[in-house]
């Protein structure tokens, strides 16, 4: 006799929402539910269809991978979602410590230009103070 193992999709939903890093509540306000509908939703074995096709968009994971959940299947999904995603593929492509130095310099050009400006303007006053003696 073989025994199947019914999939518990609340926990499956809570277990892919951990992974994604999102609470409770961001799923809830993404829903437009409650936190505590939320946390139903997670403690029922079971849900209905159009509300799992909700969750599964804001999840940005197949309703399939929340049915059929695991880790590998979900961290795939995961890892190709971030990887596509503008977000992410806005990663450093720079030396910061070469942007600071940079900054540093021109920093230091602005700073040689007022000295020069204010040099001129102190001349340009002594000699119209000594032109009036």
């Amino acid at each position: 006799m073989t025994t199947t193992t019914r999939k518990h999709i609340g926990r499956n939903i809570s277990r892919i929402r951990e992974i994604k890093g999102m609470k409770q509540t961001t799923l809830a306000e993404l829903l437009g539910v409650s936190q505590q509908q939320v946390s139903n939703i997670e403690n029922s074995e079971t849900v209905e269809e159009t509300k799992l096709e909700s969750i599964a968009k804001i999840l940005e994971v197949p309703v399939e991978v929340i049915k059929e959940y695991s880790d590998d299947k979900v961290m795939n999904i995961i890892n190709s979602t971030i990887t596509d995603s503008p977000i992410y593929n806005n990663f450093c492509t720079f030396n910061p410590l070469d942007k600071l130095v940079e900054a540093y310099e021109e920093n230091k050009k602005l700073y040689e230009r007022l000295l020069e400006a204010e040099k001129e303007k102190t001349a340009y006053l002594e000699k119209l103070f000594m032109g009036k003696k």
